[in-house]
């Protein structure tokens, strides 16, 4: 009766057909499906609604990096030290001195949504530094700075100032501060990094002493394109102060919680950079600790916009982060805007572009909840799975290649009752189809099973 019931699911994918093979076994546990699914800052179309918001939670999103928060300057309102803070002389210790209101209710919006906010303590960039910079200098004070985010802390955690008892975990130390290799460039920090690397030190330990039971940390590096092909002095001087931040880090004894860093390269240098930071964190003596890749888009241009292979090749990265050493990762980002880190949602429409249902399809298999071993044979075609409770399974499929893959789909450990498949690819966004025999170039696809689970 077993060995029918296999049979049936073979037949019922493929099985028999020439191609690619992508081997399920639903028997093997490899742990959770992880949260590599959220995003940068969120959709917002104005300052008082957020009506985009409930994408993010139907697409199960689980945190929103609050970094570059509207626009330069924080749009002035929101998230910025200097916005919460306006002048850096007064009393930091009296509510009055505090500005929350706009960043009250986008916290607000977020919590609301089921969406938890990780919150970048520090600035935006100013990307024209070159003609003037504003709020990028150092802090004149950097107890006093870290004093400061202490208290907006408190307001959001612990209700100082008629504040709020949030869920926020994550805090970060800055944004970036090795942007540029020259002082004169850098958009984010114009100090040298040994400064902001004292920075981090004051601000860690002061942060980790009042709150133990969250987590601070940083650097939200630039991350390491210097180990896949990166040769430019910018790239070298960011490669070296990841290995000068993790020195710097041991020998001052500064408490971290999780290394944080970005990528924007394409896919495959992007996962061999993850499996990098991986290796030097572990040999510099931080093994295990927690790593977020907390901004990337694969290889980004103007001309992938809303397009089936931006789709593809985002999917592909949730699922190789799936499969490797990141912990957590948000996208840069989620906001409804113009330009070439716009990836999830169109400006015109306000409706979502094709990328944003490789979330949709990376959240069935955080809805399923336990990874299960998923090998494809093509290294061009990633695969991912998971299974819940009460037979509930999940398969998810990225081909970013141009070129059509004929499928052979093996799975073991249960026995298929039914299935259901949606897929994004060139003509289709989000369309429910039969379980493919063949992968579409530029295609994404999402498949829900029911089995007789083990």
């Amino acid at each position: 009766m077993r060995a029918g019931l296999l049979a049936a699911a073979a037949a019922l994918f493929c099985a028999t057909a020439p191609g690619v093979e992508i081997k399920v076994d639903f028997s093997r546990e490899t742990g959770v499906v992880k949260p590599v699914n959220g995003v940068g800052q969120p959709p917002i179309v104005g300052l008082r609604e957020y009506p985009m918001f409930r994408y993010l939670k139907e697409a199960g999103i689980p945190f929103s990096r609050l970094h570059d928060v509207g626009g330069m300057f924080g749009r002035g309102v929101f998230v910025d030290i200097p916005n919460l803070f306006r002048n850096f002389d007064a009393d930091e210790t009296d509510p009055a001195n505090y500005d929350f209101a706009f960043t009250d209710r986008l916290v607000g919006a977020l919590v609301a949504e089921g969406v938890e906010p990780f919150f970048r303590l520090g600035v935006t960039i100013e990307n024209y530094t070159l003609i003037r910079r504003y709020r990028i200098d150092p802090p004149k004070d950097f107890a006093k700075w870290a004093r400061i985010c202490e208290h907006v802390i408190r307001h959001y955690t612990e209700g100082w100032a008629d504040g709020f008892r949030h869920k926020i975990t994550y805090w970060e130390i800055w944004n970036e501060p090795e942007n540029w290799e020259t002082v004169e460039k850098n958009e984010m920090w114009h100090g040298t990094f040994e400064e902001y690397c004292r920075l981090y030190e004051v601000a860690s330990k002061h942060l980790k002493s009042k709150f133990p039971h969250l987590k601070i940390g940083g650097y939200a590096s630039c991350g390491v394109g210097w180990v896949t092909g990166g040769k430019s002095a910018r790239s070298r001087f960011q490669y070296d102060c990841f290995h000068y931040f993790l020195k710097y880090i041991k020998e001052h004894d500064c408490p971290i919680d999780y290394f944080s860093y970005h990528s924007y390269a394409a896919v495959e240098p992007m996962m061999k950079q993850t499996q990098y930071v991986r290796e030097q964190l572990d040999a510099a003596g931080y093994k295990g600790l927690e790593t977020c890749l907390n901004e990337w888009l694969p290889a980004p241009s103007h001309d992938k916009m809303g397009s089936s292979l931006q789709a593809a090749e985002v999917a592909a990265v949730l699922v190789g982060f799936q499969n490797g050493p990141v912990d957590s990762a948000a996208i840069y980002d989620a906001r409804c805007g113009i330009g070439n880190y716009s990836p999830l949602f169109n400006p015109l429409t306000y409706k979502p572009h094709k990328a944003y249902y490789a979330f949709m399809a990376f959240n069935e298999l955080r809805k399923a909840g336990t990874a299960v071993a998923a090998s494809s044979d093509d290294a061009k075609v990633w695969v991912a799975a998971a299974k819940g409770g009460s037979g509930s399974a999940a398969i998810m499929l990225a081909n970013p290649s141009g070129d059509a893959k004929p499928l052979k789909l093996s799975l073991s450990g249960c026995a298929v009752k039914a299935a259901k498949c949606r897929v994004t690819d060139d003509s289709r966004t989000w369309v429910e189809t039969p379980v493919p025999s063949e992968l579409p170039p530029r295609s994404v696809f999402a498949i829900n099973l029911a089995t007789d689970a083990d």
